[in-house]
């Protein structure tokens, strides 16, 4: 390394002196060189004070000057940048299975559509209300940036309040273990039928054990697989509840680290978990969670929203056939969602807008 950059210092200063402070060249017809090993071609000799010296016997002009920082600026042209890290808003509460229910609380459940009492501000303690100061705005700023990229936008949001990410929705609390669990009971069943098997499941708890209304992950852990298909769950479902227990149950997973982890390490963790695929992670996300920058590609009613947005006649695709990205290819829902991060998540709920979709199970669940 020093070598080149004393080169470099001599060409600098070789191009500022005159023609005779260059080594003396001869003017004769050299004669033919012998061919000689490359052990034994002359070598440039760096000289105490940095400069660079001639051989006695072998004079040669300054050597070619190296493009400064070649390779960094091919590093950090090729470097893929980063996703944003949005964490769950800090007014949004986590409670545990182990607490006890207050009037505040809003279980999560697929038919749980109840809002929180008006007064939940107001009986919020110091820390909660400075909490809240920083989310009551979060939903103006993420309209904002959607309408900026896209002044279209305008007359959707303005015509649909979005309550999940209003401070009333980011002051929810929530279980993430009842939250999971209920949507483990609602996938591939019917609405009314996931009501009935929820109903049943906590009905088969005493209630000194559901201090929240909801047997807490060690006592469903502990429950053979037998009592909770009482409950009208198949063998499978009831094989991931108890799963998902025991991972809680042994702090595998916290609320905690749902609360505090980056949306990656979040969507990783959960995705390892039996019964919990892609799209169940990705809702649990965004609406018990709060993540802003949550986007589904798999959700066959942001495909249909994404559609129209872009200007496809959905009704014709839909008769038209053609697998599972017959409204919109995967690749193409990604680009044009990319220009609404970090707020993907608002950009996704307004995509069920378009399209009329009824999303209450999935913000309830």
């Amino acid at each position: 390394m020093s070598l080149r950059r004393s080169a470099r210092v001599s060409a600098g200063s070789s191009m500022s002196q005159t023609d005779t402070d260059l080594p003396a060249m001869s003017t004769s017809t050299p004669a033919p060189k012998k061919r000689q090993r490359k052990s034994d071609a002359a070598v440039p000799i760096v000289a105490t004070n940095g400069t660079l010296e001639a051989d006695a016997s072998t004079s040669m002009p300054p050597p070619p000057q190296t493009p400064n920082n070649k390779r960094r600026r091919v590093a950090n042209g090729s470097a893929a940048k980063a996703p944003p890290i949005t964490p769950t808003p800090s007014a949004i509460g986590i409670m545990t299975s182990a607490s006890v229910l207050r009037p505040t609380y809003s279980t999560g459940d697929v038919d749980d559509a109840t809002p929180p009492p008006i007064d939940n501000f107001e009986e919020a303690s110091p820390t909660r209300a400075n909490a809240l100061t920083t989310t009551t705005d979060l939903l103006e700023v993420a309209c904002a940036h959607l309408t900026s990229v896209d002044p279209e936008l305008q007359s959707l949001v303005s015509k649909h309040h979005c309550r999940v990410f209003s401070a009333a929705g980011l002051a929810e609390e929530i279980d993430p273990f009842r939250s999971l669990s209920s949507g483990i009971m609602a996938q591939q069943v019917s609405g009314a039928a996931a009501k009935s098997i929820k109903n049943k499941f906590i009905s088969l708890f005493p209630a000194e054990q559901c201090p929240t209304g909801f047997p807490p992950p060690a006592v469903v852990a502990e429950t053979s697989l037998t009592r909770l298909r009482e409950a009208g769950l198949s063998q499978r479902k009831a094989e991931y509840i108890q799963g998902l227990a025991h991972k809680f149950a042994t702090n595998e997973l916290t609320a905690r680290f749902l609360l505090d982890a980056s949306d990656e390490d979040v969507f990783s963790s959960l995705i390892a978990v039996r019964g919990l695929g892609a799209w169940s992670v990705e809702m649990f996300m965004c609406f018990a969670l709060k993540r802003m920058d949550v986007f589904s590609t798999g959700d066959l009613g942001v495909q249909r929203g994404m559609a129209s947005y872009v200007g496809k006649d959905v009704k014709k695709l839909k008769a038209k056939g053609g697998g599972k990205w017959k409204y919109m290819t995967e690749q193409d829902m990604i680009e044009t969602a990319e220009r609404f991060r970090p707020y993907r998540s608002l950009f996704m709920w307004y995509m069920w807008r378009i399209e009329d979709v009824d999303t209450e199970a999935v913000e309830n669940n």
